[in-house]
């Protein structure tokens, strides 16, 4: 385990809870007050700055972690939170559950976005800026076609470029969650949604940016006919061209891509 983390747990149990494919990874600290430690390598091109500070801004808000300390290193960077009743949407529990999960991950999405107040948001998600990352990642050739969805490759960095130029009327802006993957929901013993993870791209934008990563998600983790349930419970109907939009613009790179490719 990392030095810093081990000097964090202070002899407590560790646990390691979740670990990306950046070598990012997260420990739970066990004890009487439990708590989390989040480390991030800077080669994984994660600026862990980012999710404090809407932490710190959200947390007035919603039920999303409190950072105890954050820090960094030569090595890696780090964020200490307090531990949020209940565990991840896609628990081994939550998991043979999926009529439960993806219905709490609608209902739990829908109360952040209802939470979050646009008005004093100072982050922002918007097409806008998030289409500046993909177009330097194309400019340096380091857009992959192959690595989209099946009905996105044939497009090529030309064409998807061109459409993320053309984005869909905007009819209500929210304070999206920038991550609404199912491990990001959690699910208290009860079965009702407790709290929300993994807030580093947090911001304005709308609903549908969350959406469509959410819906994909759920396919991922728990089939494709949970996509509907989803909706339903978040309160919306289907939308197909704002889906295959926002979903193009998660998958074709963004701001933490282009720091690992450029090094800054």
């Amino acid at each position: 385990m990392p030095a810093a983390v081990l000097r964090r747990a202070e002899g407590r149990p560790l646990r390691l809870v979740w670990s990306n494919e950046l070598g990012g990874c997260t420990y739970e600290v066990g004890g009487a007050h439990r708590y989390f430690v989040k480390w991030s390598p800077h080669a994984s091109g994660i600026d862990l700055s980012k999710e404090i500070a809407r932490l710190q801004w959200a947390v007035m808000y919603a039920s999303v972690p409190r950072v105890i300390e954050h820090g960094a290193d030569e090595n890696a960077g780090w964020i200490v939170t307090e531990a949020l009743p209940g565990e991840s949407a896609v628990s081994d529990r939550w998991k043979q559950e999926p009529e439960t999960a993806v219905a709490q991950i609608g209902l739990g999405l829908r109360a952040l976005h209802d939470a979050l107040p646009v008005d004093t948001c100072p982050f922002s998600w918007s097409v806008e800026d998030r289409i500046v990352a993909p177009r330097q990642l194309a400019a340096l050739g380091m857009l992959d076609p192959a690595t989209w969805a099946p009905e996105d490759r044939q497009l090529g960095v030309d064409g998807a470029l061109a459409l993320l130029s053309a984005p869909p009327p905007i009819d209500k802006l929210v304070v999206c969650h920038g991550d609404a993957c199912s491990p990001n929901t959690l699910i208290a013993d009860d079965g009702h949604w407790s709290g929300h993870v993994d807030l580093g791209d947090l911001g304005i934008a709308a609903p549908w940016a969350d959406l469509a990563v959410a819906t994909m998600a759920a396919e991922w983790n728990y089939g494709p006919v949970w996509q509907d349930a989803l909706l339903d419970a978040y309160g919306i109907a289907a939308d197909a061209e704002r889906t295959r939009f926002y979903r193009l613009l998660w998958n074709i790179g963004d701001e933490d891509e282009l720091r690992r490719v450029t090094g800054r």
